[in-house]
């Protein structure tokens, strides 16, 4: 019995919370780096991938404004959304919708959203089991890759946080991939089951939360109210991730206490990390 880490999407202050909930909980002695398995989408694939390649998190607290690429589009935003909220449209044929959308944003070059990922995750998987989460332009179906599939990992993790109206889609293996968040949140679904579940979920309180495997004991851990004061209207404004990544830091405390009383830390499994790899 381990423990499997599922870490979802949150834009840009979801990211630096995230980051700051991990670093904290590793000061006071819990790694979630040694999780039998890590799931991540859109910030979680970044959190995520520089968790289990055992990168340093604190430049997510410290994120400096770019320009072009990676400023929101309301109006492209509004417009996914929407179409993501018609109940009258297959899920799969609004993401199809959505992915044309994306395509047509003029969201800036995608080397570039590729570089700035792989700046902070790097292009080598790490060995144990990580898992990053995409949607396909074309199909609009969801994509899950893993070291076995033999793209970089920055470009998955790029893929991952490739929202609409934010990011360019990353072309992989001759097709396009946008944020693995369009098919269904944190994507808790691909957890197996076989241990606890920890399910870290920046967003909780503006979306429901994800289904995790059937009989899977899941230890939720979400933003609390000053957490959500720092990260303000915009999830996507990276002036706020200072005081987000301080927020997840804070909360830490309380999180590595619930971990431990729920019994969930004595599965996490000691040497889980591997190297960063080039």
């Amino acid at each position: 019995m381990t423990t499997e880490l599922v870490l979802g999407p949150g834009g840009v202050v979801g990211t630096a919370w995230t980051a700051g909930l991990v670093a904290g909980l590793r000061r006071a002695g819990i790694d979630l780096a040694e999780a039998g398995l890590i799931v991540g989408t859109s910030a979680g694939a970044i959190v995520g991938a520089m968790l289990a390649t055992g990168r340093d998190l604190e430049p997510l607290g410290a994120l400096r404004r770019t320009t072009g690429s990676g400023a929101p589009a309301p109006a492209r935003l509004d417009e996914v959304f929407a179409v993501l909220g018609d109940r009258s449209l297959d899920p799969v044929e609004a993401r199809r919708r959505v992915g044309r959308i994306a395509l047509a944003a003029g969201t800036g070059e995608e080397e570039a959203h590729r570089s700035r990922i792989t700046a902070l995750t790097g292009e080598g998987w790490p060995d144990g089991r990580l898992l990053i989460t995409t949607v396909d332009v074309g199909s609009g179906e969801r994509r899950v890759w893993s070291r076995d599939d033999g793209v970089p990992l920055g470009s998955a993790v790029a893929a991952s946080c490739a929202m609409p109206g934010v990011y360019p889609p990353i072309t992989l293996g001759g097709r396009r991939y946008m944020d693995g968040a369009l098919a269904g949140g944190a994507n808790a679904d691909l957890v197996s089951g076989a241990g606890a579940v920890i399910l870290v979920e920046p967003l909780a309180h503006l979306f429901p939360p994800p289904e995790a495997a059937a009989g899977s004991p899941a230890l939720r851990i979400i933003p609390d109210r000053a957490a959500i004061e720092a990260f303000g209207p915009d999830l996507h404004d990276r002036a706020a991730s200072a005081a987000a990544y301080e927020a997840g830091v804070r909360q830490a405390a309380g999180a590595a206490e619930a971990i431990r009383d729920a019994g969930v830390a004595a599965r996490l499994r000691p040497g889980r990390r591997a190297d960063a790899g080039a």
